[in-house]
């Protein structure tokens, strides 16, 4: 078992920065590949972005490349999602997730409870 727990959502303006942390705790963290995911009202859960077990490698949606940034300190059992550029559209309820490396909620077997991220115009 892996027990996530995210923090670091808020309000901010459109163009602005955020950062949301993800701490885990349980089962071996750097053996797993950590996931971004967001869910917005009425909306399905989408991939945002995702690092490799070891931090070496990263993957991002299309529409965050270039303003989110995904990072992992498995001395700390933390993984950061830093974004920038905000724009309304981010709105969302943030999620981490451990898993596999995969774009897809189906491949994520543990989950943080949310935090909200939300954008004003």
């Amino acid at each position: 078992q892996v027990q996530l727990v995210e923090s670091g959502g808020g309000l901010v303006e459109a163009g602005g920065s955020l950062s949301v942390s993800c701490v885990a705790s349980g089962r071996t963290f750097s053996d797993y590949v950590m996931g971004w995911f967001r869910q917005a009202p009425g909306k399905k859960r989408e991939f945002v972005a995702r690092i490799s077990a070891r931090g070496r490698s990263t993957y991002y949606t299309d529409s965050v490349k270039g303003r989110f940034t995904i990072s992992r300190d498995n001395a700390k059992n933390t993984v950061d999602l830093q974004m920038s550029s905000l724009k309304p559209e981010d709105t969302a309820v943030y999620y981490c997730a451990a898993g596999g490396w995969s774009s897809s909620p189906t491949d994520y077997a543990y989950w943080g409870q949310g935090t909200q991220v939300t954008v004003s115009s």
